[in-house]
């Protein structure tokens, strides 16, 4: 079982590596990087290459650890007793399945994405070690322990917001994803637009990379950013024109609202345009 990648992923062979080092040892896979770079596409190619199913569990700020282990609904025990439901006499009927039990126990090995996990309070990474490492946890109310059947492959992301902790990390193999080179990106623009005009291509990346150079940009684009803005280039089918004549450093680029996401980096755009056209400079 080796993962090279799929015709609709481009992957580096830095992630190719990690990726199958973290299968070899069965350690969860830890992907950091930009937003927007492929961390939560990856669990999906990763599950698609091998041939896996995909269980998903997309961490909030409100999610807490045992949520992913299962939860004992006692409300609506307590709602059945009083309407005389045979139900409340078996506990098992009001517990909740979380997903790593659904992970633990699936009939074939699957690809568990623990999707954000920096979201969530500093205890919840944690609250995960040992169910983790040990690939075990029980259930005390029905006073049952679930084991995996087989170490599911475990795909976990961050946005690095904030710090996880060091007893984590040690369980983790970890890659960062730099942001992709020009030629890397170059693929990628290939695998969604094939046979996209090569001109239209080179000065859009031209734009592109001038932009995430600009000085006090809050917020750079991202991947999928460029993608949606060839998208959206290519449906209004903008004249190359338009592209060629811009200077990126000091004009906003037009369908700009793909790339720039806050009123900030917009203003900062507008005042370079500004500058741009004062006599002498």
């Amino acid at each position: 079982m080796r993962f090279e990648g799929t015709s609709n992923y481009v992957a580096t062979e830095d992630l190719k590596v990690a990726v199958n080092a973290a299968v070899t040892l069965r350690r969860p896979l830890l992907v950091k990087g930009e937003p927007g770079t492929g961390k939560t596409v990856l669990a999906h190619e990763i599950a698609e290459a091998v041939g896996a199913p995909l269980i998903e569990w997309h961490v909030k700020s409100t999610t807490k650890a045992h949520q992913g282990l299962y939860e004992y609904d006692a409300v609506a025990r307590l709602r059945d007793g009083q309407l005389g439901d045979p139900r409340v006499h078996d506990i098992a009927n009001y517990i909740r399945r979380g997903k790593l039990w659904e992970a633990f126990t699936s009939p074939e090995l699957p690809v568990l994405l623990i999707d954000e996990i920096d979201k969530a309070d500093i205890e919840f990474p944690n609250d995960l070690l040992q169910e983790l490492d040990r690939m075990e946890f029980h259930v005390y109310e029905t006073k049952e322990t679930i084991a995996a059947r087989e170490r599911p492959i475990v795909v976990i992301t961050s946005n690095n917001e904030k710090e996880l902790p060091d007893a984590f990390l040690r369980r983790c193999f970890f890659h960062y994803i730099r942001f992709p080179d020009r030629e890397t990106m170059q693929a990628i623009i290939d695998v969604h637009f094939p046979g996209i005009q090569t001109i239209l291509v080179q000065k859009a990346l031209d734009i592109f990379y001038k932009v995430r150079e600009v000085p006090g940009l809050k917020k750079k684009p991202s991947t999928s950013e460029l993608i949606d803005w060839l998208k959206l280039l290519l449906h209004e089918d903008l004249p190359l024109e338009v592209l060629q004549s811009r200077d990126p450093a000091k004009a906003i680029p037009p369908l700009h609202g793909a790339l720039l996401k806050n009123e900030q980096d917009v203003m900062l755009f507008e005042r370079l345009a500004f500058m741009s056209r004062r006599p002498g400079s």
